[in-house]
């Protein structure tokens, strides 16, 4: 398995991301291979710093980088030498298997699309965040940001990925997905959620348990929470700003520890005909490394041939 990794993407690149590989490497079966997309002689000077045997990866010369700044579409088409347009070239060829970047966030999203496409039967793509339960499993929460704007359709197509993802990386046998929403009771909601809500319980693959609240977030009542992304990402940002406010008022809890984004290292873009993974711009060497993990553990789990397969049973039903 060859893993790609941007190394010129996030605000700390280079150093956060050659920390990231070293330390994610002994942690990667002997078969994975690191392919690294960057300024070759920028990555050659900081691995030898840390006596890291060059042996053990792949570079891949990239002379430009895409700014966090930068407009999408225009920076890929404007910087085809850049370690994303170059990454996602490769992934597109079969010559890597899956890409990660903590990088222009915009950049990657364009770039799945553009040059991988959608799965057969996706809508829209989407991405998720997790959320840490109070008894100590984890739940995922999508979309959180690609799609602001959504259709009852989206939604249900959410559910059904929600559900696989759950499944085979958080590894919970039978999913329970519910809909984000004002009131647990059926006919709550706005125009949106109430047409979602008939789809979803209609569709006999997901294990839907209705409509949640807000305040059942981090309790045990669904492990799968699905929302449009402008939903999604207020309460990503919401959830974000808390934790940062515990930190700095030095309240110190295991359990607020858990929301730390450093400990799942990113987000995989679901829905597409490969594994990508964005994460956060500001990932420190901890986020890096587990933006590698992960990203091993959603290629080796195969979920877009999953999402694939789900999609095509339920549209043949």
């Amino acid at each position: 398995m060859k893993l790609g990794i941007d190394i010129m993407g996030g605000d700390f690149a280079p150093v956060a991301t050659i920390e990231g590989v070293i330390s994610a490497y002994g942690d990667l079966p002997a078969d994975v291979t690191l392919v690294l997309f960057g300024d070759e002689s920028v990555i050659k000077t900081h691995l030898a710093q840390y006596n890291f045997p060059i042996s053990n990866i792949e570079i891949v010369h990239c002379p430009d980088a895409i700014g966090m700044g930068e407009k999408p579409t225009r920076a890929l088409s404007l910087k085809p030498e850049s370690s994303i347009a170059k990454g996602f070239s490769m992934l597109a060829g079969k010559e890597i298997d899956a890409f990660a970047s903590a990088g222009n966030t915009g950049a990657m999203l364009a770039g799945a699309v553009l040059n991988l496409g959608t799965v057969a039967g996706v809508m829209r793509p989407c991405i998720t965040t997790i959320l840490p339960k109070v008894n100590g499993s984890l739940g995922v929460m999508l979309d959180v940001g690609t799609n602001p704007d959504c259709k009852p359709e989206v939604l249900k197509q959410f559910a059904i990925i929600g559900a696989l993802y759950a499944k085979h990386i958080l590894h919970i046998e039978d999913p329970r997905v519910a809909l984000l929403n004002i009131g647990e009771e059926d006919e709550k909601g706005n125009l949106l959620t109430l047409s979602a809500f008939g789809l979803i319980k209609e569709t006999p693959e997901i294990n839907f348990v209705g409509n949640v609240e807000g305040h059942h977030l981090f309790d045990d009542k669904a492990d799968v929470i699905v929302c449009d992304g402008f939903t999604g990402n207020i309460v990503l940002k919401t959830c974000e700003a808390f934790y940062m406010l515990t930190r700095k008022k030095g309240f110190k809890d295991p359990y607020f520890d858990r929301f730390n984004y450093e400990n799942y290292g990113g987000t995989p873009v679901l829905g597409i005909n490969a594994s990508v993974i964005i994460g956060h711009g500001i990932s420190n060497a901890k986020a890096i490394k587990n933006m590698i993990l992960l990203t091993y553990k959603v290629q080796k789990a195969h979920i877009s041939e999953k999402i694939k397969t789900a999609l095509s049973e339920i549209i043949e039903h």
